[in-house]
């Protein structure tokens, strides 16, 4: 039997229905048996939603109205009163099971499955299959309309059946014109057979793909790289830091992601940097996923869009004969441990985790991350073979191990990849715009110091917003601002990052504007104003956090510096001084619109700042590696800015010798001085470095100093 099934959302219709988040409102369903074609009773059921805000298509479209939706019940208690309605309709006809057929994928797997992920309960087995009624007409009718150009309408054209819908109720004439097709197909002419269902996978498969085990093999065999379908491979960007592949398999739920086809991108430190690979078993689904773009994880939208089966390869694919075998265990669950003794053994390792956390394979469920010279890192990835095994591990969380506590936390097999393969590429897997946090500024352009609150925040601005947004938003206190003191901060890969600085006149002007526009709307957005000082926002840029509560301090602000066998800074992009003055201001870029005068117009102002002035928000500080996106690499380079800044200071290296420089973590943020050099008592410091330990100019300083770490010399 087939039960033909039709829903509208309070959103959009036809081809995008589902695309814009909106809930369920109507079910409308028959039973049909195929064999004795007949049928059972229709029957038609309204669902409340959260949000009964209607669009004006759906007004338009099916003639519901928010009242009598308030009226009805939730979607929880229809999917019940359904399940029983359809037991009871089978009985009548003598059948037992039966099938969805619905009018193509998007009800199924972009409105139900989503929803009721959403809302944390179960959809019943008759879900996770259906036929889809438009592939099934094609493939009986070959010469009709492709599947994705089909419509209810235009295959009862087809078939010329009445195409009349003011004669029923919406979502009435729907149901029987489709048992109608249903029956044409199952006529003498067609004798069409209804054989093999659509399907919605149960859950996301973890473990390594077969292109992750092939990869190896071709490499060495044949010298072939293997090919991923382009077209079956997104990326999500805007993910939380703490989201793991499960999570992200939930967002798409209702689409079948291919086995291991979620890959988690990190940055070249070794953090989750917020966007994923996903790879789906066929095109079709990635299309379908291309159309959940800033749908919502929680309280944030990701962004989706397409890539390239290349780019899955370089997170995904490795062609390490270790990895490959640690991997090729399937169905594991992957525990990531940070922090281990750098003498610790497997057996160390084994009797912490003890035996209520069996590793599967024992000594072979272990992998050590180690450097290139063979030193280990104080990560490895552990294997169980199931996940209550893997709770009892995770339990053990910030436990010790010898005299130190150990981090355990989730992972993937793409993470083991690129933690393991790629952990000391000095460019990332996915390249980022290489820039310095705080570039050298010629003058006179330099960003706001000191502690006067003459600055205003805007956060939360729409990632299309420029300039003219934020001058049209601020209205008549765009006048307060100083000449070139609009600064937008833009994430590593050079897009906005919905952050923006403005420098006022004075503090009282700031004052009022933070007063005036904070939680004002731009665009459909609302954004949020904070007054601050220069001193502040250079505090934010490190990964400070600026609200009405106060300031919080960067949880890190100083990235490692290398050792002597390593490359310790980069070479800082300085603009020479000869060159910045041939950039006047009104070289840089056109005036900028200002708001009309009553009386005559003001002069023309550049609020633009200098194009050398461009703000970078520290995003490796400003959104710190957190629980479950653990730093794997520990030597990554000085910031060029700051070190350019840093010479420009002083005329003397900053390191005189190789090894000269050692690093403090983990001190007390009222640590001073005099307690570092008391703490180094009997020791001989480079001469003349007593003065902050690092000689640095007042910019340079808001870069490097850090409340909990120190560089000595």
């Amino acid at each position: 039997s087939l039960v033909v099934l039709f829903g509208a959302t309070a959103g959009a219709y036809g081809a995008k229905l589902g695309s814009d988040e909106r809930e369920l409102i109507l079910l409308v369903w028959q039973v049909v048996d195929l064999h004795s074609k007949k049928v059972g009773t229709l029957h038609k059921s309204l669902v409340k939603a959260d949000n009964l805000d209607l669009s004006d298509q759906c007004r338009e479209v099916s003639g519901l109205t928010p009242e009598g939706l308030g009226k009805a019940e939730p979607l929880d208690r229809v999917l019940q009163q359904f399940s029983q309605l359809v037991s009871s309709d089978l009985k009548v006809l003598g059948r037992s099971s039966y099938t969805l057929c619905s009018d193509g994928q998007l009800l199924i797997r972009q409105v139900l499955h989503p929803e009721t992920s959403k809302k944390n309960f179960l959809l019943s087995d008759c879900f996770y299959s259906f036929y889809d009624l438009r592939k099934e007409f094609h493939t009986c009718y070959p010469g009709s309309a492709a599947v994705k150009d089909q419509t209810i309408k235009t295959m009862a054209e087809y078939l010329g059946l009445g195409t009349d819908e003011a004669e029923e109720d919406f979502g009435v004439w729907q149901v029987k014109t489709m048992v109608a097709i249903v029956f044409s197909m199952l006529s003498e002419g067609c004798n069409h057979v209804f054989t093999e269902p659509e399907t919605v996978k149960y859950k996301y498969e973890t473990g390594p793909c077969l292109l992750q085990l092939h990869f190896f093999f071709f490499f060495l065999c044949s010298s072939k790289s293997e090919t991923v379908d382009s077209e079956t491979v997104i990326r999500a960007r805007g993910l939380p830091w703490q989201s793991s592949d499960q999570d992200i398999a939930r967002f798409f739920k209702g689409l079948n992601i291919a086995k291991g086809g979620v890959a988690l991108c990190l940055n070249s430190q070794g953090r989750r940097n917020g966007e994923a690979l996903v790879r789906f078993v066929n095109s079709e689904q990635r299309d379908l996923a291309l159309e959940r773009h800033k749908h919502h994880m929680g309280s944030r939208y990701i962004e989706v869009y397409k890539a390239t089966g290349e780019e899955f390869l370089k997170i995904a694919g490795g062609t390490s004969n270790e990895v490959a075998q640690f991997l090729s265990k399937e169905n594991q669950v992957i525990i990531r441990m940070r922090g281990l003794p750098f003498t610790a053994t497997q057996e160390d390792v084994l009797g912490f985790l003890g035996p209520e956390c069996p590793v599967t394979g024992g000594k072979e469920g272990l992998l050590f991350v180690k450097y290139p010279d063979g030193r280990p890192t104080g990560d490895a990835f552990v294997l169980f073979s199931c996940e209550e095994y893997a709770q009892s591990a995770l339990k053990k969380h910030k436990e010790i191990l010898g005299k130190r506590y150990i981090e355990l936390f989730r992972s993937t097999a793409a993470e083991v990849q690129q933690v393991v393969l790629n952990r000391y590429m000095s460019t990332p897997l996915i390249p980022t715009l290489p820039t310095p946090i705080i570039p050298v500024i010629p003058p006179p352009y330099t960003i706001a110091t000191g502690s006067i609150r003459d600055c205003v925040r805007l956060r939360g601005l729409p990632y299309t917003a420029g300039i003219d947004d934020i001058l049209e938003f601020m209205g008549d206190a765009t006048g307060d601002i100083k000449p070139h003191g609009v600064h937008m901060v833009l994430n590593q890969q050079g897009r906005p990052s919905g952050d923006a600085f403005i420098q006022m006149k004075s503090a009282d002007k700031a004052f009022m504007v933070a007063q005036k526009c904070h939680k004002k709307m731009m665009k459909d957005r609302y954004v949020e104003v904070f007054q601050c000082s220069g001193e502040e926002m250079n505090f934010v840029l490190m990964g400070g956090t600026l609200n009405r509560s106060g300031l919080s301090p960067p949880p890190c602000k100083l990235p490692c510096l290398s050792p002597p066998a390593y490359a310790a800074f980069q070479t800082a992009a300085v603009i020479p001084a000869e060159a910045a003055a041939l950039y006047q201001p009104q070289a840089l870029l056109p005036t900028t619109r200002t708001p009309q005068a009553s009386a005559a117009a003001p002069p023309a102002v550049t609020y633009y700042p200098a194009q050398a002035a461009q703000l970078y928000m520290n995003y490796t500080a400003y959104y710190p590696s957190p629980p479950v996106s653990p730093t794997t690499v520990g030597y990554i380079a000085a910031p060029p800015g700051a070190v350019a800044a840093a010479a420009t200071a002083t005329h003397t290296p900053i390191l005189p010798q190789p090894g000269a420089l050692v690093r403090m973590q983990g001190l007390p943020y009222n640590t001073g001085m005099k307690e570092i050099l008391s703490f180094f008592q009997g020791y001989q410091y480079a001469p003349d470095d007593y003065n902050g330990l690092i000689q640095l100019s007042d910019q340079a300083r808001s870069v490097l100093q850090a409340p909990k770490e120190w560089v000595c010399l």
